[in-house]
């Protein structure tokens, strides 16, 4: 039997994983960041109230074909432009109708089309009104089909403002639901490595939507966890599921739990130092988080005898005993716990036992 965990090297911390004080086992993903046009240059505050409660109510068909006409003009002016997309990102907004009806007038592809403007403006709200669009689920597949998943992937790259490119991440995401081979097709545009380097350098809202991103399209298509591994996402979730003050754990918990279902997530989990975290995580998380952590820490270990001592030896044993026989948790999570133990109890071969973990890890 494995000492108990007074011997791990661990440092025990005494604060509580946990994004909101929830502790249930919910989902941790919720929908990425809202429309804001606080952001508007030039804008007078009155102008842009009654703009809003005007884009609050239905419009009528007619009203958005004259929008989407003004998109098709073939001489229009910055202007005119730049207030018919901000019409049309409000209208869909606001209003499910509005969603329904402004694909329904061919209104996608002109917003689509200005993804690739010059004007930095512009391109926000073509971003955002596709965004916008993308709540309907109903529309999603029509914004895949006018060619959108390239154009927003350059968005999420290049556009001028955070806003811009953190709703490209939003918009992304929505789109890698519609399908698995959708999904494929984000990735195979070039997003992940995009959403690597928000979910390491991002803003707040801007981690948080790249985690959400990042989620939805390695559980859409298996080829996407490769490409987040080899974009290092690895080490970027493991440093915010360590920091409670990022707000993260819950979400890049998930995240790495969907990398550690290959051979190469589960090497660069190990390799990048996720064995103490997520035993840590067993230990003081919420339930949602010693959940996650107990299923990733099975995956790990699953056919690896040296991943098995390595987590064994950093103390995992005692708390997954007090998870298994604590009566609040859920009683899959339990036998998950259960399962877990009697995968590190298993006799290990003396030369593992002997050898430092390092070397472990070197001859697998």
């Amino acid at each position: 039997m494995e000492s108990d965990a007074s011997s791990s090297p661990r440092r025990r911390s005494t604060s509580c994983y946990s994004d909101s004080g929830d502790s249930s086992c919910s989902e941790p993903f919720s929908e990425c960041g809202s429309d804001d046009l606080s952001f508007t240059p030039g804008a007078a505050a009155a102008g842009i109230h009654r703009l809003l409660l005007s884009c609050a109510s239905e419009a009528s068909e007619d009203a958005i074909s004259s929008l989407v006409a003004e998109l098709e003009s073939p001489s229009p002016s910055l202007d005119s432009l730049r207030r018919a997309a901000m019409e049309l990102r409000l209208l869909a907004k606001h209003n499910p109708d509005n969603r329904v009806r402004i694909a329904a007038v061919g209104g996608v592809r002109p917003l689509v089309r200005l993804l690739s403007h010059a004007d930095p403006l512009l391109q926000e709200h073509g971003v955002t009104a596709l965004l916008n669009l993308s709540i309907c689920d109903g529309n999603k597949a029509a914004i895949a089909a006018a060619g959108a998943v390239r154009p927003l992937v350059h968005a999420l790259k290049s556009a001028a403002s955070p806003a811009a490119r953190e709703n490209a991440a939003c918009a992304l995401l929505r789109l890698a639901q519609l399908d698995g081979a959708t999904a494929a097709a984000v990735g195979r545009a070039g997003a992940v490595p995009l959403l690597v380097s928000l979910l390491e350098a991002g803003g707040a809202r801007g981690k948080k939507d790249a985690a959400t991103a990042l989620y939805a399209l390695c559980g859409g298509a298996r080829e996407n966890r490769q490409r987040a591994v080899e974009a290092g996402a690895v080490r970027p979730l493991l440093d915010l599921m360590a920091d409670p003050e990022s707000g993260m754990v819950d979400k890049a918990a998930y995240v790495l739990h969907s990398l550690v279902g290959s051979g190469e997530g589960r090497a660069a989990a190990v390799e990048e130092g996720g064995i103490p975290v997520l035993v840590e995580m067993v230990e003081a998380g919420t339930s949602r988080q010693k959940e996650i952590a107990t299923l990733s820490l099975l995956q790990i270990c699953d056919d690896n005898a040296a991943y098995r001592t390595m987590v064994a030896r950093e103390g995992a044993i005692p708390p997954l005993v007090a998870l298994s026989q604590s009566s609040s948790a859920r009683p899959k999570l339990r036998a998950k716990a259960e399962s877990l133990i009697e995968m590190l109890r298993q006799p290990r071969s003396p030369s593992l036992r002997a050898r430092p973990a390092a070397a472990v890890v070197a001859a697998e």
